[in-house]
């Protein structure tokens, strides 16, 4: 019979490698495999709806792109993400939002002026490059780029799912705490200026996947209260927990035969 202290460490090697394995495979914005034509400097784990959000922001033109992932409330269901250039929360936000509609995944814009008055229309400010894609587990990716207010050093989040579109319209999503609480402050970081980088202003806008994102340089004493990540980091975190995992089993197959 295997003895006490045999049997305390088989339990701790257990518990050990349960605890690596929620890390290793939890989905985090740096695990994540966007669009190979899709490369962004920074990203966010959003705190509520599963949500993430990749992006580059280009204080040259004042421009910011985006990738926001997240799963509809329902598979039939849509998934928004949205600036409020004039206050916190739902009202006034200027909206991506996307769903599938027959078989393909569409992005429309809506003005969202109340949350009895949502409709489809042009945004406040330029946008260009909109797309939308779903993932093999079920999440809907928006893609695109907008010109947010010259020297802004900060935006307003928004982001939002539900469960039913009719007749390519979205019906009212839930009033969960979850849902109510899908907002934040994203502070913008400064960017090196480049002359390629594209103007809305000046030039066409990008075909779709166009250049590379310039590299950002984290703002001075700023940091987002949502917090930020450099895309390039997620990989080796991931790594360090596969290897810590495979210690783990050793530990806990050598206790096992030990006994």
């Amino acid at each position: 019979m295997m003895s006490f202290s045999v049997a305390v460490a088989s339990l701790l090697g257990l518990c050990v490698c349960l605890l690596l394995i929620s890390p290793a495979v939890s989905l985090t914005c740096t695990s994540q495999t966007l669009k190979s034509n899709h490369k962004f400097d920074q990203c966010l784990d959003l705190p509520t709806l599963d949500s993430y959000l990749h992006y580059s922001y280009n204080a040259t033109n004042s421009s910011l792109s985006i990738a926001f992932v997240a799963p509809p409330a329902k598979p039939e269901g849509w998934v928004a993400w949205a600036i409020n250039p004039t206050g916190q929360g739902m009202a006034g936000a200027q909206a991506l939002l996307a769903f599938k509609s027959n078989s393909k995944v569409v992005v429309k814009t809506f003005d969202v002026s109340s949350f009895s008055s949502i409709t489809e229309s042009k945004l406040s400010f330029e946008t260009w490059d909109l797309s939308a894609e779903a993932t093999s587990n079920g999440n809907l990716v928006i893609y695109g780029s907008m010109k947010v207010a010259e020297k802004a050093d900060k935006l307003n989040l928004v982001w939002q799912v539900g469960g039913q579109v009719t007749d390519n319209k979205p019906q009212m999503h839930d009033f969960q705490p979850k849902n109510l609480k899908a907002k934040d402050t994203l502070v913008l970081e400064k960017v090196t200026s480049s002359p390629t980088s594209p103007s809305p202003s000046t030039a066409q806008a990008p075909e779709e996947g166009g250049q590379s994102p310039i590299k950002s340089t984290p703002e001075e004493g700023g940091q987002s209260p949502i917090k930020s990540t450099p895309e390039k980091g997620g990989q080796s975190l991931i790594k360090s927990n596969h290897l810590a995992l495979f210690f783990g089993l050793l530990l806990f197959i050598a206790a096992v035969f030990h006994s």
